[in-house]
């Protein structure tokens, strides 16, 4: 008797744990459902720009070094679309394959690469020195198209957060958010493009930027 309603009580408890399981599934679906999508592959306005659409809002502006040892502000670009990226020297994946992917648009481009501003924020102030930025943006056939921009943490940390950008040192490792903001003539920002974004589709959206 005491097996017969230890049976019948699993059974239930099964079909209870089955019912929770499957309320969880559709949440968790209806969820992804309805959170945002970014996708660099779609156009994301009339402009016909690809990437994920911003509000158009004045990007803040900033001051910082670069690896020259010249002193560069955002501001400075006005009138020039501007590609915003953070990344670090010592990176081992993500951070070079952008660097590539930004010489490989500066190439597609042509003279047209001239009157688009590149720049990059470093994510990793302790390594990331004008030498190691020099370094890496000849690795990588940059260093006449960018300014690769460095600081102490208390200068840049303000700037991440400005960007919604997320860096964490995790021993050689800085885990940070990989996103590229595209900033127009006036300064606005106008879309953010992922890590995963092909040269075609940054050359399309800065020759778009560059006839407004």
């Amino acid at each position: 008797m005491s097996l017969h309603m230890n049976w019948r009580l699993a059974s239930r408890l099964s079909v209870v744990t089955l019912a929770i399981l499957v309320v969880i599934l559709v949440t968790v679906l209806q969820r992804n459902a309805a959170a945002p999508h970014v996708s660099t592959s779609t156009t994301s306005n009339s402009s016909g720009l690809q990437g994920t659409n911003l509000d158009n809002r004045l990007a803040p502006n900033f001051q910082l070094t670069d690896q020259m040892g010249k002193s560069v502000s955002l501001a400075q670009f006005k009138g020039k679309p501007v590609v915003l990226s953070f990344l670090y020297t010592h990176c081992p994946d993500v951070c070079p394959l952008t660097a590539e992917r930004l010489h490989t648009t500066m190439l597609k481009l042509g003279k047209q690469a001239q009157d688009v501003g590149i720049l990059a924020v470093s994510t990793d102030p302790k390594r990331d020195t004008a030498d190691e930025a020099l370094k890496f943006s000849r690795a990588h056939n940059m260093q006449d198209y960018w300014h690769f921009l460095i600081g102490k943490e208390q200068t840049l940390s303000p700037i991440w957060s400005q960007y919604s950008i997320d860096a964490q040192q995790q021993q050689q490792i800085v885990n940070h958010t990989m996103v590229l903001y595209v900033i127009d003539k006036q300064g606005r920002e106008r879309v953010l493009l992922g890590s995963d974004f092909t040269p075609d589709q940054m050359t399309k959206d800065l020759q778009i930027l560059l006839q407004e």
